[in-house]
């Protein structure tokens, strides 16, 4: 057969494969094509900063291609020196004082504090040697649990969990061993991401430091979405206790197991997808969570098949009978702060305008309860925004959210695509370029506490 065909043939098969989400057998052809041995490296299912095209169930926000303003690169998965200082991540299978005594070993695998280092500072972690998952319980902070000015490896299953198992890093702060309650930040990356990545590109764990918050990057498994994609289109995963929103709750209160935790400041954020999922936790667990961000993701509800999903990101959320509101009558509103590109091509800025819209209109008394103050500005870097508040107004009091509580918070990134703003460009779909995404966020989230019970 003449080689060219045989060449256009074999990276034909390739890219469908890539496209059905095959991702280990079209990294085989690709190789058969160039003559190389037929294996699969490890890196090659889902490897964050290299977006993959979708299979037709996965495609919902997923990120594109980034342009050349953002950096797609991955150094922390290769031999070459870092420019941000690495945390210590330990593996820790089991919970403090269950199973045998674990044994350490040095390794190659690090999560970013987000603080510049000598180009020649060696990524070292310890991990240790497993003997079962843990497992959600009751609240038993220990002093024995992970250890203050770490990043941990956990493993973790849920009984509801159709995919097992499960891990999750959690950033513990150097000042967790005050022993004070700590707020606690739950971040959900995109897809293609996983928590180092999303870790490294947000910078959240070195702005959380200084404020003493503990964060955790939940993983979502490729047995649960070929790309990595949490699955906020699925109507199975948008219901309070049933789905990835009662396997995430579960896993806030794990931790919340093991360390003093602020249970009125806990909150939740997420890029694309992961933004997606935040909004949907907000609207379900408004009595877990104080405040969300959604970055460049969609509405809760905005979608409950594939199809509706991509018609969701192309232009919005289409009305439809089950609604996508932020909150049940009665319920209380979850505060939420929004980021979004207005010229992102994958997930169109509509979305963010109904994520602040869905907020809104679940206020009582309407516009008419609520007042709006616009501010432009630029970031240090030149990038434009227009930064819109939503805040009840003073004379009204409904029991919801005290006297002048803000409701939304918006930031339109004009000229901004799919990716996060200000973040470190070791980690994939970020935009340097940006306002700091997460130190805003940040901001917003410490400003909101949960109203007392009962």
């Amino acid at each position: 057969m003449d080689w060219n065909h045989k060449l256009k043939q074999l990276m034909g098969e390739a890219t469908q494969l890539v496209r059905t989400g095959h991702l280990a057998d079209a990294t085989r052809a690709i190789q058969q094509a160039l003559g190389q041995p037929a294996t699969a490296p490890a890196a090659a299912q889902g490897t964050p900063g290299t977006p993959n095209a979708p299979a037709p169930s996965t495609t919902a926000g997923q990120p594109p291609a980034p342009g050349a303003s953002f950096r797609t690169a991955t150094p922390w998965r290769t031999g070459v020196a870092q420019d941000v200082e690495d945390a210590v991540v330990i593996e820790r299978e089991t919970r403090p004082g269950e199973g045998r005594a674990a044994t350490d070993h040095t390794g190659h695998q690090s999560a970013s504090t987000g603080q510049a280092s000598p180009a020649s500072a060696p990524s070292t972690a310890h991990f240790a040697t497993p003997s079962g998952p843990s497992k959600a319980g009751p609240a038993r902070n220990s002093a024995s649990a992970e250890a203050p000015g770490s990043v941990t490896r956990v493993a973790f299953s849920h009984p509801g969990a159709p995919h097992n198992l499960h891990h999750y890093h959690l950033y513990v702060p150097p000042g967790a061993a005050t022993g004070t309650p700590m707020p606690l930040v739950l971040m959900l990356h995109g897809c293609t991401q996983n928590p180092t990545d999303f870790a490294t590109g947000t910078g959240m764990n070195h702005a959380a430091a200084p404020a003493n918050a503990l964060v955790l990057y939940p993983a979502q498994p490729n047995s649960a979405n070929p790309n990595g994609c949490w699955n906020w289109f699925r109507p199975e995963d948008q219901r309070r206790g049933s789905g990835e929103p009662a396997l995430l709750v579960a896993m806030v209160r794990d931790v919340m197991a093991r360390h003093p935790v602020d249970a009125a400041r806990v909150y939740v954020a997420g890029l694309s997808a992961g933004g997606a999922m935040a909004a949907l936790l907000g609207r379900e667990y408004p009595d877990v969570f104080a405040a969300m961000g959604v970055h460049s993701g969609l509405s809760a509800g905005a979608a409950h098949n594939v199809m509706g999903a991509l018609s969701a990101m192309k232009t919005g959320a289409k009305p439809n009978p089950r609604g996508t509101a932020a909150a049940a009558p009665g319920q209380p509103v979850t505060p939420v702060i929004v980021f979004h590109g207005d010229a992102d091509p994958t997930v169109s800025a509509r979305n963010g305008e109904q994520v602040v819209q869905a907020a809104l209109g679940a206020v009582a008394g309407g516009a008419a309860a609520l007042d709006t103050s616009v501010q432009p500005g630029r970031s240090a870097s030149g990038q434009g925004y227009t930064r819109t508040v939503h805040r009840r107004r003073a004379t009204t009091r409904d029991g919801a959210g005290g006297t002048g509580a803000v409701i939304a918070e918006h930031w339109v990134l004009h000229g901004a695509g799919h990716a996060w703003a200000g973040g470190n460009a070791q980690g994939s779909h970020t935009d340097p370029r940006g306002v700091d995404a997460t130190g805003e966020m940040l901001r917003f989230f410490l400003e909101q506490r949960l109203a007392p019970q009962g």
